[in-house]
């Protein structure tokens, strides 16, 4: 996507930004867009479904940008965490109703039983089953960020990022060994 084409799809969109905007919506885009999108693509596994849902990060952020107070980076953060967690509900419960649909399923196979993608996909169930801020947490440190930029993205005390982030693997460990047993 070029640098103006998001800019014209936002504005042919939704018009003109909300009324006392600060936020430099472009320079926000460039230097996070990149980091978002990998953020949401490490939880939904499917690329382009991340940059589709990394845009609607930045449209929220047009139509609603948040208060001088909110650190931005942190907010597109957050905002990201949030989408790709709903996006695996989402999958989660259609992969539910389909299988209802269709109860004579192929068994698959034991290369796909032993697999990487089914061990992600075991990862992305226990994920969408914590607590949306433990799952927040796990994947932003997953991806990289620091205490700091965690706390700062969840608006979070800095010296409680440690504890949380320990809670949330214990969670995340506990869930794991309780729907596919120690490994």
């Amino acid at each position: 996507m070029s640098r103006y084409t998001f800019v014209n799809a936002i504005t042919d969109a939704v018009g003109e930004p909300a009324a006392g905007e600060t936020i430099d919506l472009e320079t926000l885009f460039f230097a996070n867009y990149d980091r978002v999108a990998r953020v949401i693509a490490r939880v939904v596994q499917d690329p382009a479904r991340a940059e589709e849902l990394a845009v609607e990060v930045f449209l929220k952020l047009w139509k609603n940008p948040p208060t001088s107070r909110v650190n931005p980076e942190g907010w597109l953060y957050r905002v990201a965490v949030r989408l790709a967690v709903d996006e695996l509900r989402r999958e989660a419960r259609r992969q539910r109703y389909e299988s209802l649909l269709h109860p004579f399923r192929k068994a698959p196979t034991p290369e796909d039983l032993h697999s990487v993608s089914e061990q992600q996909k075991r990862v992305r169930r226990v994920l969408a089953s914590l607590t949306p801020l433990r799952a927040q947490l796990l994947l932003l440190r997953n991806e990289g960020l620091s205490y700091s930029e965690i706390a700062a993205a969840l608006d979070l005390n800095p010296a409680s990022v440690g504890t949380l982030l320990s809670r949330a693997q214990s969670a995340f460990r506990k869930e794991y060994i309780e729907r596919y047993g120690e490994q």
